[in-house]
């Protein structure tokens, strides 16, 4: 059995090789480029290792829109729909694109599973993955520029109160008197606080340097951070830098330790600061949403831009669409990423798992991300 299965590996690496040297990944960005740009980090384990791997069987791929070359030799089929993946999991190997229960206790011989999304807060609980008999594979880094820029784009509408001037713009007004720009502001010189210094959380930071920001960050696995932050604190000194702020930014990743984090207590703490600004590019369930709430009622905070919330779309009735202070963007700061990203990095771990190497992107199921 072990011989049989060196015997596809090296078949399977060959064959995968030769498919990059006759077929390039794009003539104008490559996968090299992205690794050193994004900081991609493979797994530890290569998938020739696992139990379960066979790249004889079929690699389901959900199309998304951009084109795949033709894996010659190999199996990769690509879907349209839940359903028809369905019919196909029974010989799967492999599946690109969907996160479903019922697709995975319908395919047994997977070993892979590769999700578009940068969150795998909705996947992790599955105990194939949890028990690491299926390796999981995410989108983080891919749109975190984008996401960034959106961050960016919220903040400075804040600070320079443009959700008032479009009001005026309905009636025609051409209010510049002091009541109307009082309080308008400049990032330059502010303190910016990142919450989760990985991909989006980085981007960001990058951002808010650019502008003249004093950037600070927090991160769950160490102090490290690039040149551009000031200060990378642990997770429990959140309270602490939050007196710091003038802008806080939640690029949090939900895991059981990050659900609900950002409560009552957060918000008491930024009390005692300048009035910041919140903006949340994370989770919505990160935050706790009348704590919130209250905190931009009584003026703890200047105002918020919201691309998340908790729930999820939040309910038309709710307070958050009333407050004059707040921007509400419909869960939607990853589009308008560069789709060549996610596309190298299918392709690449498509020829990876193929090959039996290591992925990139793997998803740490304990920690959740």
């Amino acid at each position: 059995m072990q011989e049989s299965r060196a015997i596809v590996a090296m078949v399977a690496a060959g064959a995968a090789v030769l498919l990059l040297a006759v077929t390039p990944l794009s003539a104008e960005y490559t996968i090299d480029q992205l690794v050193d740009d994004a900081g991609l980090r493979e797994g530890s384990t290569a998938m020739r290792n696992a139990s379960s791997w066979d790249p004889s069987r079929v690699v389901l791929v959900r199309d998304i829109g951009f084109e795949l070359p033709d894996f010659d030799g190999f199996n990769v089929v690509v879907v349209s729909s839940l359903d028809q993946a369905l019919t196909q999991a029974g010989s799967a190997g492999a599946i690109v694109g969907f996160c479903n229960d019922e697709l995975l206790e319908a395919a047994p011989h997977a070993s892979w599973v590769q999700i578009y999304s940068a969150g795998a807060d909705r996947c992790v609980t599955s105990p194939k993955f949890v028990g690491g008999e299926v390796a999981l594979t995410n989108m983080q880094k891919m749109s975190s520029p984008v996401i960034a820029e959106h961050a960016i784009a919220m903040t400075l509408a804040l600070l320079r109160k443009l959700p008032a001037f479009m009001e005026d713009r309905k009636s025609g007004e051409w209010n510049r008197s002091e009541p109307y720009t009082r309080g308008m502001t400049t990032a330059h010189g502010k303190t910016m606080l990142v919450l989760g210094l990985g991909g989006i959380g980085t981007e960001i930071a990058r951002r808010g340097s650019a502008l003249g920001m004093r950037v600070i960050a927090t991160r769950n696995s160490s102090r490290e951070g690039p040149d551009f932050v000031d200060y990378v604190g642990l997770s429990d000194e959140i309270l602490t830098l939050a007196q710091e702020a003038d802008v806080i930014v939640n690029a949090l990743p939900l895991t059981d330790k990050t659900r609900g984090l950002l409560g009552e207590e957060f918000f008491a703490a930024v009390a005692q600061a300048r009035a910041p600004y919140f903006i949340n590019v994370g989770r919505g369930a990160t935050v706790d949403t009348d704590a919130l709430l209250a905190a931009l009622q009584d003026g703890r905070l200047a105002g918020a831009g919201l691309d998340v919330t908790d729930p999820e779309p939040l309910p038309k009735e709710h307070g958050l669409w009333q407050a004059d202070n707040v921007i509400i963007t419909p869960h939607v700061s990853g589009r308008g990423s560069d789709l060549n990203r996610r596309r190298l990095l299918v392709i690449e771990n498509i020829r990876r798992y193929l090959a039996g190497d290591a992925l990139l992107n793997v998803v740490d199921a304990g920690r959740g991300y």
